[in-house]
């Protein structure tokens, strides 16, 4: 493994954390979930702040209060506000493990372990909201925005917003998919390639795919054949204004992370882009290449990123 980039101590992390802003990377394991504190590219402290087998993990950004941490656990979904010491707690259990949790419109997708899509809207005031059921898959294994990957394909969350309103899945496309991005350009890792939704579903990249994120602003990365592959777009410009070949195999290139490691986990926070490896190291790009801390975790499932502030 080569040596950590940074030499800083994290006493200095953290005071650079405190003047430059803070965005937490929270790390589903099979151990727990662990936080790890980053400002640009510097990361700073980490702990553990969930103990029990996390499967997914997901943040739902809101209005009104701390945004929510939700994490797939094996009692269903649990949920926690972002902030300097979390308590994650069980929300609409249920006795089917979840597997996949994602955040649309306001509210928490949870997939659980036998195909089953809930919606959970964010409650306030202590209660206990219910799931809605939305539709089942075969295999969940992954959700971001409204779209499911799971192993008949990709689905997608209809429906509309507020109280009352109604959704359903819908399938649209493909086999054996193992991760989807929702924001922004719809691309979807399966077994046979990486595809990104033009005039139905366009080959991007051919290869094993296993896990793909998306910033929503042109930017994305996907592990296809054990590569980490990057997708640099123009910030402020719409995929569909670039063309038709916007997403096309040339327009990504293959990135080296600063670890002999492959890449399990993808993800995205203001102005930063995070690859989890396998190993359990934790890398940060903001612009200027890949920095990296060990965090001391296996069985990575998967990373979210929260502004705290």
């Amino acid at each position: 493994m080569a040596p950590a980039e940074d030499d800083i101590s994290i006493e200095e992390k953290r005071v650079y954390a405190g003047s430059a802003g803070r965005t937490d990377a929270y790390v589903a394991t099979g151990n727990g979930v662990v936080r790890v504190a980053l400002s640009a590219d510097k990361v700073g402290a980490f702990d553990m702040v969930a103990r029990e087998p996390a499967r997914d993990v997901a943040v739902l950004p809101r209005d009104a209060g701390p945004d929510l941490v939700g994490i797939a656990a094996a009692d269903g979904l649990r949920v926690a506000p972002v902030g300097d010491e979390p308590e994650f707690e069980a929300v609409a259990a249920d006795a089917d493990p979840a597997v996949a949790v994602g955040a649309h419109a306001g509210a928490f997708l949870v997939a659980g372990e036998g195909g089953g899509i809930d919606r959970i809207e964010a409650a306030d005031g202590g209660t206990d909201p219910a799931a809605a059921s939305v539709g089942t898959v075969s295999e969940p294994r992954a959700i971001d925005g409204p779209l499911v990957a799971a192993g008949d394909g990709v689905h997608r969350v209809t429906g509309g917003d507020g109280a009352g309103a109604t959704h359903a899945l819908t399938p649209v496309g493909l086999d054996d998919a193992r991760d989807v991005a929702g924001a922004g350009m719809p691309l979807a890792a399966t077994a046979s390639g990486l595809y990104w939704l033009g005039n139905g579903w366009m080959t991007a990249l051919e290869g094993a795919a296993e896990a793909v994120a998306a910033d929503g602003d042109g930017h994305a990365m996907a592990v296809v054949d054990g590569d980490l592959l990057v997708h640099a777009g123009e910030r402020g410009t719409d995929a569909g204004e670039r063309g038709t070949d916007a997403w096309d195999g040339e327009t990504w290139r293959a990135t080296e992370l600063p670890v002999d490691e492959s890449a399990v986990a993808l993800g995205y926070g203001p102005g930063v882009s995070v690859a989890v490896t396998a190993a359990g190291t934790l890398c940060v790009d903001a612009g200027d290449g890949w920095r990296h801390q060990v965090v001391g975790v296996r069985d990575v499932a998967g990373v979210a990123l929260a502004v705290v502030e």
